[in-house]
Formats: structure tokens, C-alpha cells, sequence
């Protein structure tokens, strides 16, 4: 079964998906989508899911540093909520605390343009989620 990471960003949403046997993330694409809408991703989000026969979701939680969870870990929860829903899979939070962070200093060790970075960081955020939960499993 594969499985779908998310990064859920105010305005894009990173994609990222595993390999069948649950090993590995790879990197797909950025949905741009509006928060205010959820509804707002679900065409592409929807194909994605049928073309790549996606039977999970994993959608990153972020947490504050104390562990409590903000307003984005709340936008991030409903969306979960909503993902499941629609899309008809089970969907897990998963703590996503410094991903985005971590996924930058990658991205400048790579010595990519901070222009080129702006086109990936969410991607490859998305990476760091689902394969970080990956390796839990």
C-alpha cells in the first residue's frame, strides 16, 4: 500500500508519496490551494490519490516547540479531518516540528538559489514528514 505525505501550508500544499512497500518518500509535487477553502485542493489531491493507488495519508501536525498545538496544528487537524472524509482513507498526524527547517538547510547544503528553494521546500518538507514516519513504522 502506498502512502501519501502532506505538508499544509496556507496557500500550497506539499505531496510527497511512498514507494508500494512503505519504504521510502519521494517528492511529487506542490498543490497550490486557498486554506480558507478546503475544498480548494480536492480535484488534484483526488487524482494523485487514484493514479498512485494511495491507501493512507499522513499529514504533518505542526506542533509549538512546548508540544502544544497552535493555529496551524488546528488548520492542519481540520484539513486532516477533512482528507479523510472526502477522500475516503485513514489519515495520521504526524509531528512535523522543524521539518520545513531542516528541509531549508538541505536545500542550501545543495547550494540551490533561494528562488529554486521557494519552488521545492514544501516538497521536500512533505518528504521529511512521511518519511520520518516511515521509519517509525
Amino acid at each position: 500500500m502506498k502512502i501519501i505525505g502532506l505538508d499544509v501550508g496556507s496557500k500550497t500544499i506539499g505531496v510527497a508519496v511512498s514507494d508500494a512497500l512503505g519504504w521510502t518518500a519521494q517528492g511529487l509535487t506542490t498543490i497550490k490551494w486557498d486554506e480558507n477553502n478546503l475544498e480548494s485542493a480536492d480535484e488534484e489531491l483526488k487524482n494523485i490519490i487514484e493514479e498512485h493507488e494511495i491507501g493512507k495519508a499522513i499529514i504533518g501536525l505542526p506542533k509549538n516547540m512546548n508540544g502544544t498545538i497552535g493555529e496551524r496544528g488546528e488548520a492542519s487537524q481540520r484539513y486532516a479531518e477533512h482528507v479523510e472524509k472526502v477522500h475516503g482513507i485513514p489519515v495520521s498526524l504526524w509531528d512535523e516540528r522543524l521539518t520545513t527547517v531542516a528541509a531549508e538547510r538541505v536545500l542550501l547544503e545543495a547550494d540551490m538559489s533561494r528562488k529554486k528553494r521557494k519552488k521545492v521546500i514544501d516538497k521536500m518538507a512533505a518528504v521529511m514528514i512521511l518519511q520520518g514516519y516511515l521509519d517509525q513504522k
